[in-house]
């Protein structure tokens, strides 16, 4: 057995053994990469530890840290409560408007996991007030900041268009974006319908915030945010206005809180300083500053999906550093039919990225591209958009860093079925995103 063929029976071991004893993927893959590297690819451990996801690492521990605190002194359910009163009886469109509002740091030029670092914890509490499934939001939240990935001004789109330039394909960044945009927007249609059903069938969002308070009618009475600071409390003859509890004033603990997540949002998306180390400097110092009111934020640490997380990465950088991701794209490059190669290689960007870095996937993969490119069966600016597709829409999986940041920032209650859900969208996507972006993009062009 060759070394590639045992890099991914150990890979496929892993998952089935994660599986079957719930034992932590993220352990499993460590002492996978150790046995893989040491035992049959004469790698020493410090080569496979220059694998491991240093600034994954500070970025999970700082994102749910620092939510940790914001939640142990009550700033997160300050923020929710204000959001509750803006959305008011129209949960139904909430799950969009976590969608756009993601999508606009990445179409500025942030990378993804700086906006949903930020929006995930929120945009979470909030679908748990309105009952919302957390599977619904996470995806939404995940795929509405993947549509600015291939922004002109995105790191993302910046390394596509470069390494087309380089290589000496032409590019076109807008259509490109225009492209990924499209993609998305038709996922979240996709999502919102499967996972949307109780949103689609309320209607009026009665039961959005069920109270649970008896009708003397016979009926059900739920209480449901106006929008205004008012309860309209509906059922089968219900419909008197209830006035709401009025909104608690903010704490000094809460001011400073707010002020220190500004910072972060403003150092990593206008200043372009690491989110991961901005995060934990200002848990830390919050910390310092107000402790009493933020005991034991760090039980709020995501230690599981810190593991889960850097164990992956860590043996998919073993695979990629033993050469067996290069050998696998050259050998489907040098496929006779065109069509099928470029679906075999949208194929390995989608598996491939499920559980290592977008960029460097596509910045391995496009290169590998230029000789099926250049027999000019398959239309160049097609293929490349369809990789961009199949190496991002997988990113909802748990092991990516978008995704592992909405697993560790929600709560603790939700964590599991998060997990679960995405795990199997994400998974799902290894075969659907590269199928429908070669339809759309590399076949349909072609006939």
């Amino acid at each position: 057995m060759s070394i590639d063929v045992l890099g991914i029976v150990v890979l496929a071991l892993i998952f089935a053994l994660g599986t079957w004893r719930s034992v932590n993927l993220g352990a499993l893959a460590l002492i996978g990469a150790v046995a893989v590297g040491t035992l049959v690819a004469g790698v020493g451990l410090d080569e496979i530890y220059e694998g491991f996801p240093a600034d994954i690492f500070v970025l999970l521990v700082g994102m749910t840290f620092l939510f940790g605190v914001a939640t142990a002194n009550g700033t997160v359910e300050w923020v929710v409560d204000r959001a509750a009163h803006r959305v008011g009886d129209h949960a139904k469109v909430l799950p969009w408007v976590l969608f756009a509002v993601a999508a606009v740091p990445t179409t500025a030029g942030a990378l993804g996991p700086a906006g949903v670092a930020i929006l995930a914890p929120l945009g979470l509490r909030l679908s748990q007030r309105y009952n919302i499934n957390p599977v619904l939001t996470s995806l939404m939240i995940v795929h509405g900041s993947a549509v600015g990935n291939f922004s002109p001004v995105n790191v993302l789109g910046a390394i596509v268009n470069q390494t087309m330039e380089r290589e000496g394909l032409s590019s076109n960044p807008l259509l490109l974006f225009a492209g990924n945009l499209a993609f998305n927007v038709m996922l979240g249609g996709v999502i919102y319908w499967i996972y949307g059903g109780a949103l689609r069938r309320r209607g009026a969002d009665r039961s959005d915030t069920t109270s649970g308070l008896p009708d003397p009618t016979g009926g059900d009475v739920a209480q449901v945010p106006d929008g205004s600071g008012a309860v309209a409390v509906r059922g089968a003859a219900a419909t008197t206005i209830a006035p709401s509890r009025s909104l608690p004033t903010l704490t000094s603990p809460q001011i400073v809180t707010i002020g220190a997540v500004l910072v972060v949002v403003a150092g990593a998306m206008i200043f372009g300083l690491d989110i991961g180390v901005l995060a934990l400097t200002a848990a830390v110092v919050l910390r310092l500053v107000t402790p009493k009111s933020s005991e034991g934020a760090e039980k709020s640490i995501s230690w599981n999906v810190v593991l889960l997380m850097c164990g992956i990465i860590t043996y998919v950088a073993l695979l990629q550093h033993i050469g067996t991701i290069g050998r696998i794209g050259h050998a489907v490059a040098g496929l006779s039919l065109p069509l099928l190669a470029a679906f075999i290689i949208c194929l390995i960007a989608a598996t491939v990225s499920a559980f290592a870095s977008s960029a460097g996937t596509l910045g391995a993969l496009i290169p590998l591209s230029v000789p099926l490119l250049a027999q000019g069966d398959v239309p160049v600016l097609g293929l490349i958009i369809a990789l961009a597709v199949s190496a991002t829409a997988v990113d909802a999986t748990p092991f990516s860093t978008v995704g592992a940041l909405t697993v560790a920032n929600a709560p603790v209650s939700q964590q599991q079925r998060i997990f679960s859900g995405i795990l199997r969208w994400g998974l799902s996507m290894i075969i659907v995103a590269p199928v429908a972006a070669w339809l759309m993009f590399v076949l349909v062009p072609s006939l």
